[in-house]
């Protein structure tokens, strides 16, 4: 019998207000609606997913450390960590499966300071700018990498 399919989706601080921060720049929808598509497209690939947004660097590392024998990828939307948090970094690269780097807004064509993430070396992949849809999009590559890996 197949191992289940098991993804941890993390979205860091300040994401718990989309829809509500900066729509011109974040768009409209919340992060609730976000975290209910994601869970409707897992389901319907038979992918368990688990949710977790804080804006705690800590909460976030505890969680990936606690979920390293469960989950079989991370998607993970760093926000404001991207840029200098070597230890999400860190704790990333050493629970050793595929992490995908999610972020709504285009980070290229933005500031200059945002246009550099310290995580992107240790993921598998980066999907920028296709706000919410770009979490459907992480989790079609991460289990096809997880697929592939089996």
């Amino acid at each position: 019998m197949a191992e289940p399919k098991r993804v941890l989706v993390l979205h860091g601080p300040n994401l718990n207000l989309l829809g509500y921060r900066e729509m011109n720049v974040y768009g409209a929808k919340p992060l609730e609606d976000i975290d209910e598509d994601i869970k409707k497209r897992a389901g319907d690939m038979g992918i368990e997913v688990r949710i977790l947004q804080s804006n705690s660097e800590g909460q976030l590392i505890d969680t990936i450390h606690e979920h390293r024998t469960w989950a079989g990828g991370i998607i993970i939307n760093p926000g404001g960590l991207s840029h200098y948090s070597i230890s999400l970094r860190d704790a990333l690269a050493a629970v050793r499966m595929p992490v995908v780097e999610v972020h709504v807004t285009n980070i290229f064509s933005r500031e200059e300071f945002r246009r550099t993430s310290v995580i992107s070396p240790v993921c598998i992949g980066i999907i920028s700018g296709f706000g919410g849809f770009g979490y459907l999009l992480a989790l079609e590559a991460v289990a096809d990498v997880m697929e592939a890996t089996v």
